[in-house]
C-alpha cells in the first residue's frame, strides 16, 4: 500500500531568516521543478496573513508563478480560508489558474482566518459574516465554478464551467463532518493539530455522501519532514521548525530560524515538551529513520495520501530532503 500511496508537498513558502522576498519566492519556483522531476503528486500553497515567517499571503499569484515554472504537477491551496473572501472572487482567482493550467489545479478551502484577530479584521469587509457563513459559501463558490444554469445572474468569468475540484481542510471534526456531508475530498491538518486525526479520518469515511465530484471518501493528511543523511544531520536541520513553533507560542513575529546545535539553549523544557506533542507524526531522521516513521504513519491512518512540508532554513538542504523523501518509495516496494 505504501509504495502507491501519492506523496504531496505543502509549501509554506517560508522566510528564511536571512532571506529577501524575492529569494523566497525563487525558492518555491526551484521546490516545485524539483517536485515534479521527482514525480510528487502535487504542490499546495497556505495562506497566511502578517507573519513574518511565510510568504504565500497572495496565494493565488504564487500559485501562477509555480505554475508557469513547471508542466504537470498538480498546483493548488492547501487552503484558501474562505471566510477571508467572497466566493466570487476565489471562483475568478481559480478560475483563471484553472484556464492557464487546465486539469492540475486544486481548490482546497480552510475556515480560519490564517493571520491573528486584528489582521483578520484587517481583512474582512463583516467579521459577523465568516465561520457561520462557511458551508454556505462552499455551496456558492460550487455553483460559481460549475456549469451556469439559465437562471443564474452572477457569473464568474473566469471560473464558470471550469470545475475546478474543491477539497475540504481541516483540524477539527467540524472540517471533517462538512466534507463528508458535501462529498469531497479531505485534508487533516495533522502536521500541526494531531490530536483529533483518527477521529476526524473515521467521521468523515462513515459519514461519506456521494456526490458529482467524488464517489468515495479520499483522504489526505499533512506531515513535517526533516530528512538527511544521518539522524543528527536531520534533528539539527529541525531546530528551525522548533524554534518557529516557540516563537508562535511566545507571540513573537519572526522569520523561519537558522538551526542551532542546542536546541535546549534557546528553548524551554515546558516549549520543547508542547512543540513534541504538536509535532508527534514529524518525520525526523536518516532515509531509513523516515522510512520506519512514515511506515507506522501510513498504516495506522489509512490515508489514501500523504503532504509534506518541509520546514528546513537551507534550500539546499530542503531540496536534498525532497529527494531523500522520493527516493524512500524505493525502500517501500523493496520491503
Amino acid at each position: 500500500m505504501t509504495a502507491s500511496t501519492p506523496f504531496s508537498i505543502l509549501d509554506l513558502v517560508p522566510i528564511a531568516q536571512g532571506h529577501s522576498i524575492s529569494q523566497t519566492l525563487e525558492n518555491s519556483r526551484q521546490l516545485a521543478v524539483h517536485a515534479e522531476k521527482l514525480g510528487y503528486n502535487r504542490v499546495w500553497l497556505a495562506e497566511h496573513h502578517g507573519m513574518r515567517g511565510v510568504g504565500s499571503s497572495a496565494t493565488a499569484v504564487v500559485l501562477g508563478h509555480i505554475g508557469a515554472a513547471t508542466h504537470k504537477i498538480r498546483i493548488g491551496s492547501g487552503g484558501i480560508m474562505l471566510p477571508n473572501h467572497s466566493p466570487l472572487i476565489i471562483a475568478e482567482q481559480f478560475g483563471t489558474l484553472a484556464a492557464l493550467f487546465p486539469d492540475r489545479v486544486d481548490l482546497g478551502l480552510g475556515r480560519a482566518p490564517g493571520t491573528d484577530m486584528a489582521t483578520a479584521r484587517a481583512l474582512r469587509r463583516n467579521m459577523q459574516a465568516g465561520v457561520e457563513d462557511y458551508p454556505n459559501d462552499v455551496r456558492t463558490l460550487q455553483r460559481y465554478l460549475g456549469t451556469p444554469s439559465e437562471e443564474q445572474t452572477i457569473l464568474a468569468v473566469p471560473g464558470n464551467d471550469s470545475h475546478v475540484p474543491i477539497w475540504l481542510l481541516g483540524s477539527s471534526l467540524y472540517s471533517a463532518q462538512l466534507a463528508a456531508q458535501f462529498g469531497l475530498p479531505y485534508s487533516f491538518a495533522s502536521h500541526f493539530a494531531p490530536d483529533a486525526l483518527f477521529d476526524a479520518l473515521n467521521i468523515y469515511r462513515s459519514q461519506f455522501k456521494p456526490s458529482a465530484q467524488l464517489a468515495q471518501p479520499y483522504t489526505m493528511a499533512g506531515v513535517m519532514a526533516v530528512i538527511a543523511d544521518t539522524d543528527d544531520e536531520a534533528k539539527y536541520l529541525y531546530t528551525s521548525l522548533q524554534q518557529q513553533f516557540a516563537n508562535l507560542r511566545r507571540g513573537a513575529n519572526k522569520p523561519f530560524a537558522r538551526p542551532v546545535d542546542d536546541i535546549n539553549a534557546v528553548c524551554s523544557p515546558a516549549e520543547l515538551s508542547m512543540i513534541e506533542h504538536t509535532l508527534q507524526y514529524a518525520i525526523v531522521g536518516s532515509p531509513e529513520t523516515a522510512h520506519s516513521q512514515l511506515a507506522r504513519f501510513i498504516e495506522n491512518s489509512q490515508v489514501d495520501e500523504v503532504i509534506f512540508s518541509f520546514p528546513i532554513h537551507d534550500q539546499k538542504a530542503r531540496l536534498h530532503s525532497i529527494k531523500l523523501l522520493a527516493d524512500s518509495k524505493k525502500m517501500y516496494k523493496a520491503s
